[in-house]
């Protein structure tokens, strides 16, 4: 399945101004506060930044999909190797288990990769 880069999205989400009441109650006596909450800065994007973070995101993201998918391989490898034997494939289950040690390797240097994210 390939990854589709779309899912991953670097968002700037959050309102710069938002005009509100609140209802407070005192006693028998209840009446509403207007509240308006302001911020008073500028934003700057450095797009440069953003786009790096978007790809550090997205690698996050492909590093534990790809341990995920080795992972689902293995499996079915494994269940593989058993009807390999059954129908007396004894090299071809062999052969099956090396793949499935390499899968094995390819997942620590991809958890060793993760690590320095």
């Amino acid at each position: 399945m390939m990854f589709d880069k779309e899912i991953v999205r670097y968002h700037h989400g959050h309102h710069d101004h938002d005009d509100h009441c609140h209802e407070h109650t005192h006693g028998d006596i209840c009446h509403e506060h207007p509240h308006d909450h302001t911020h008073d800065h500028e934003h700057e994007h450095n797009h440069e930044e953003s786009s790096e973070s978007k790809d550090e995101k997205t690698l996050k993201i492909l590093l534990v999909h790809w341990i995920n998918h080795n992972e689902t391989h293995e499996e079915g490898f494994r269940e593989w190797v058993e009807k390999a034997r059954a129908i007396g494939k004894e090299e071809t289950a062999k052969s099956i288990e090396k793949a499935i040690e390499c899968m094995e390797e390819a997942n620590k240097m991809l958890l060793e990769a993760k690590k320095h994210m």
